[in-house]
């Protein structure tokens, strides 16, 4: 009896890799796999204005299209489009090892965050764009 439990117990082990293959990992040229799960596919939405963004509710996501023009504070920057300006909060890790100069353009992404008496946005992400 305990043979056969001990058996069981290293065939049952054999093929837990094969069955853990089947829940998502790489999906490339040699994979088995025909597609995975999670994420969004699709566009990332519009590219907004400063002006726009302004008028927004607090914590929506917000694509802006423009120059950093200016350092106010440590993660404070002033952005600006053709529309105008608005202050823009980015963590150092949002740098992501770029360099930008206010000649580059930019795209962030983020959320609007309003107060009694400002509006900033709070960077999520930004890249260089190419002209």
């Amino acid at each position: 009896m305990k043979k056969i439990a001990a058996v069981a117990i290293i065939l049952a082990l054999a093929s837990a890799p094969a069955f853990a293959a089947n829940q998502g990992g790489f999906s490339g040229p040699t994979s088995t796999t025909t597609s995975q799960t999670g994420g969004f596919v699709g566009p990332n939405g519009t590219v907004t204005t400063a002006a726009n963004a302004k008028t927004m509710r607090d914590d929506t996501w917000v694509t802006l299209r423009g120059n950093i023009i200016e350092r106010v504070s440590d993660d404070l920057y002033i952005f600006k489009d053709s529309s105008g300006t608005v202050n823009v909060d980015i963590d150092h890790k949002r740098w992501n090892g770029q360099t930008i100069t206010p000649q580059d353009v930019v795209e962030i992404q983020g959320e609007v965050d309003k107060d009694w008496n400002s509006v900033e946005i709070d960077v999520k992400q930004i890249r260089k764009v190419s002209n």
